[in-house]
C-alpha cells in the first residue's frame, strides 16, 4: 500500500483527520481493514461508501478479523445486518448493507443501531444520509475504483475522521 497520488483540486481538501491510500489488491484492501480495527473501540460508526465492487465487503471482513469477531463476514445485502460478537473481549461487529433501503435514519430505527452503537463497533455501507444523525463522532471510508470493463484492481481509499473522537487520532497509521 502506498500514499495516494497529489491532491485533485476537484475534490474537497482532505482534512487534519484525513488519509488517501492506493491499494493494489484485494489482501491490501483486508490488511487496511485489520489495520483500522487496530484504531476501534466501541461506540465507533464507519459509514464505507464506493461503487459496487469497489471492496467495502472485503475491508470490512479485514476489520472483522482485526476485531476478532467471530463468523464470516459476508455482505449482509439481503438480510441488511449482520452481529458478529467478538470471540474475546472487544466489541461486537455490526454490520449493515443500506444499499436497499431508500429512507434515512426513520427506516433504519427497525435495526436498532442507536441501541448497539455503544457497545458495538458499526459498519455500514451504502450509509450516507441515512445514518449520520447516530453520532457526530464518525469515520466516513470512501473507495474509489476504475468503472466500465475494466480488470483494474487499484483503488483509490480516503479515510476521514469527523468528530471530536477522531480530531487526535493519527490515520496516517493505516498507511504502514
Amino acid at each position: 500500500m502506498e500514499a495516494a497520488a497529489p491532491h485533485n483540486p476537484a475534490e474537497p481538501a482532505p482534512t487534519a483527520n484525513s488519509v488517501g491510500l492506493t491499494v493494489t489488491s484485494p489482501e491490501q484492501m483486508r490488511e487496511l481493514g485489520r489495520r483500522l480495527a487496530k484504531l476501534l473501540r466501541a461506540g465507533d460508526l464507519v459509514l464505507l461508501s464506493g461503487e459496487l465492487g469497489a471492496g467495502k465487503t472485503t475491508l470490512t471482513r479485514g476489520l472483522g478479523e482485526g476485531l476478532g469477531v467471530r463468523g464470516a463476514v459476508t455482505s449482509p445485502t439481503f438480510v441488511i445486518a449482520r452481529v458478529h460478537p467478538s470471540l474475546g473481549d472487544g466489541p461486537p461487529l455490526v454490520h449493515v448493507d443500506a444499499y436497499r433501503l431508500s429512507g434515512g435514519l426513520d427506516e433504519m430505527e427497525d435495526l436498532d443501531l442507536d441501541v448497539s452503537l455503544p457497545e458495538s463497533v458499526i459498519v455500514v455501507e451504502w450509509g450516507e444520509g441515512k445514518v449520520e444523525e447516530l453520532t457526530e463522532d464518525r469515520l466516513q471510508v470512501v473507495i474509489h475504483r476504475a468503472v466500465g470493463d475494466t480488470t483494474d484492481e487499484v483503488r483509490r481509499v480516503t479515510v476521514t475522521g469527523l468528530g471530536e473522537r477522531w480530531t487526535t487520532t493519527d490515520l496516517t497509521v493505516l498507511s504502514a
